[in-house]
């Protein structure tokens, strides 16, 4: 994502030297001549090189530690003219082989001609005395590289894609790679390169491509299906509800369609199963967690283990319900076990024995969850160290520069049981990964609410298991004395039950309020004043604002911006520096939005990387000079530069969605009604779930129990069910 301009203009020179290159994006800081001054130029160019001609295309700023410079957005390169400048740029070491010495012999022999010598006649510069014939063919080879990169570049600068990217298109195809584009643009939305679609489509038709173009319509309908698994959770779909979706977006008949599915599964892109429809990568994940779990279920170590869970019973001063005495059990004897249950039926207590008796017989436990704040959560309820998923399997990067995980099928994970939290969460993709990195005999225990919303990534993974019926499950279903003291417990499992809530608990409010600003005003005054004064809480660490949706006014968007003006207001002591829709302030609460396993953080004196899609943090600082600002994660500091605060939004409030997880001590849950699909029981369900010791619910008291009536479960197609249930 570039930066906006505030001051665009245009300035051109001749590169007098470079500061720093980096290859991999692009991003370069040199010196160029700019009328007889220096300036400072900075930017993702490309591999630009001393004594070349450049215009560039940004503006002026001036940098705390580096002073006046030029953010330049693009660049258009000349080569360079005459006999010195050709000299100047031989000699700079911008081509491999080629230092002042041989930079001299080759313009002392070829003159203001060296370059048409260098990229076409390498059997002429072998002639020149000191160069060897193979050194002549290998300075051709890096000549002709790095001009093709250039020219890659300045083709593709025409559809506005960055030079970071034409890098990576130059390092997969190399010479061939502006013809390969040329013939089809779509090759471009490869995951290597991860060009949208649309764009791409821009592209296509810019070079006069056909609708019907089989290369186009193979990529319309993959995005067709990485677009369902991004926004709906499906890892296949239906034959009519994906040819329809075709029909839609390409504006080409079914026939045409049909061929293009068919290339595509030669190309193992896309799998067609039955009725259905489905990505190779949905179909392989999906397929080999059926395969594991299979196996698993058919790893039966029976004992008698009431003696066992007597003696734990004896040593905490517990006494077991019958259901946890079967999940305990079917955790000890199955080699997977699923435990579910909704708020106050006893699920930590029952993992804490199920952990406590493994670790009594020697096995090594390990925790996971699929996010940093679920571990934190699962650590502090059971005394037990745990990690995120990414974590425990410790991201990597393959030789192509894939995100690949060091734990897989050839180095397996040191663990004899494997507990997962809040496994509703995890999707089928991070599922699989994390299959492959477990041992044949390590034993499961998979721990989730399945009345919960299913995960963000594709796939409905607890859902589809606990379906199938081919895996033990022990559901707890009794509310224990203490839990039923509580209106957010009772009136959780009243909502999972069809039940209406009532609405005049002691820690379970509701506040009516039936027009949008009201209902707005009475949020804003809860969390800035009201919640604060009557029970000492704090409106940044304690308080969480939830809405079910993004837009309108009681949605995510507009409630951060109402809340930020009250709680952290613009003023001229105040640095802010603006991404998006958001403007962004030292003491502002914020979240990241997707995976970003490259960013670099410190706690203390450890050091790690990744900061994880739902993650909530403060800023610390902001510079304006840097453009960068320094968040504060749960003690974990992490520096954005400008470009990744796209990946950022305000936290005042959030959706349900990205609640999952975490445990907030109040919640405000603003609810005036909208799109059913959203508006519905499992929703309300885990919105009411997420608050420890007070929930407010502000709004309409029919919305209420029109998302209790609203069972409609969000609909996902996936395969894994089949999969399970298949001889």
């Amino acid at each position: 994502m570039r930066r906006v301009l505030k001051n665009p203009e245009t300035i051109e020179g001749t590169v007098d030297s470079i500061t720093y290159q980096n290859e991999e994006n692009g991003f370069i800081v040199m010196v160029i001549d700019f009328g007889g001054d220096p300036i400072t130029v900075t930017g993702e160019l490309g591999n630009v090189g001393e004594g070349e001609q450049v215009k560039l295309f940004g503006e002026f700023s001036v940098h705390m530690k580096y002073g006046h410079q030029f953010y330049a957005v693009s660049c258009e390169r000349k080569l360079p003219v005459g006999e010195s400048a050709m000299f100047k740029y031989l000699s700079s070491g911008a081509i491999k082989g080629v230092g002042k010495k041989t930079a001299k012999l080759i313009v002392d022999n070829f003159g203001d001609k060296a370059f048409d010598i260098l990229e076409n006649h390498p059997e002429e510069l072998a002639k020149v005395n000191g160069i060897s014939k193979k050194k002549a063919n290998d300075i051709t080879e890096e000549f002709r590289r790095i001009y093709g990169i250039r020219e890659l570049s300045l083709f593709l600068a025409e559809y506005d894609i960055s030079p970071a990217m034409s890098a990576s298109v130059w390092k997969l195809w190399g010479h061939f790679a502006k013809d390969m584009i040329v013939d089809n643009p779509f090759i471009l939305c490869s995951g290597d390169i991860g060009l949208s679609f649309k764009n791409a489509d821009k592209i296509a038709s810019a070079l006069g491509k056909e609708q019907d173009n089989l290369n186009r319509v193979c990529a319309g309908a993959e995005y067709i299906l990485e677009t369902a698994g991004f926004s709906g959770g499906h890892t296949a779909l239906p034959s009519d509800i994906f040819y329809s979706e075709c029909r839609r977006l390409l504006g080409v008949e079914t026939e045409v369609i049909e061929k293009a599915v068919i290339k595509s599964e030669e190309s193992k892109n896309v799998v067609i199963i039955k009725d259905r429809i489905s990505l190779y990568k949905y179909y392989r994940a999906e397929m080999n967690i059926a395969s594991y779990l299979k196996k698993a279920t058919k790893s039966v170590k029976e004992f008698d283990f009431n003696a066992l869970i007597e003696v734990e019973e004896a040593g905490k001063g517990i006494k077991y319900a019958e259901l946890q005495k079967q999940a305990i059990g079917s955790a000890l004897t199955t080699g997977i076990t699923v435990l579910t249950g909704g708020p106050g039926t006893g699920k930590t207590t029952t993992l804490n024995a199920i952990i406590s008796l493994y670790k009594q017989r020697g096995s090594k436990v390990m925790i996971a969850a699929p996010t940093g704040k679920a571990a934190k959560r699962i650590s502090e309820l059971t005394g037990f160290a745990a990690k995120t998923i990414h974590r425990l399997l410790e991201v990597s990067y393959d030789v192509g520069n894939k995100l690949s995980f060091v734990h897989d099928e050839s180095n397996k994970l040191d663990c004899d049981v494997l507990v997962i939290d809040e496994m509703s969460m995890v999707d089928s993709e991070l599922f699989t990964a994390l299959l492959a990195a477990l041992k044949d005999d390590c034993r499961l225990v998979l721990v989730g609410d399945s009345d919960q919303l299913p995960s963000v990534g594709a796939g409905n993974v607890l859902h589809d298991i606990i379906s199938s019926g081919i895996v033990r499950v022990v559901t707890l279903n009794e509310i224990f004395r203490q839990a039923r003291e509580s209106g957010i417990v009772t009136n959780a499992h009243k909502i999972v039950h069809g039940e209406y809530p009532d609405l005049k608990a002691s820690d379970f409010f509701f506040m009516q309020r039936l027009d949008a600003e009201s209902c707005v005003e009475t949020v804003l005054e809860l969390l800035i004043t009201r919640l604060p004064t009557s029970y000492s809480l704090s409106p940044i660490a304690d308080i969480q604002v939830l809405s079910p949706v993004r837009k309108g006014p009681v949605g995510i968007e507009n409630m951060n911006k109402r809340i930020q003006e009250l709680i952290n207001p613009e003023s001229p002591m105040t640095t802010s520096i603006r991404s998006g829709i958001y403007t962004f302030r030292i003491n502002d609460k914020v979240m990241q939005t997707v995976n970003n396993y490259d960013i670099v953080w410190t706690l203390g004196t450890e050091n790690g990387t990744g900061i994880f899609n739902g993650e909530i943090g403060i800023i610390r600082s902001v510079s304006k000079e840097d453009d960068s600002v320094v968040i504060d994660f749960d003690g974990k500091l992490a520096e954005y530069t400008v470009d990744m605060l796209r990946d950022l939004e305000l936290a005042y409030a959030i959706t349900v969605h990205k609640s999952q997880g975490s445990e907030f001590n109040a919640v405000i849950l603003p609810l005036l009604g909208g799109y059913d699909r959203l508006y519905c029981r499992n929703l309300l369900y885990t919105a009411v779930t997420r608050a420890k010791k007070l929930l407010v619910i502000v709004g309409s008291r029919n919305v209420v129990c029109k998302m209790v009536d609203n069972n409609l479960q969000t609909e996902r197609f996936t395969l894994l069910e089949d999969f399970l249930l298949e001889n």
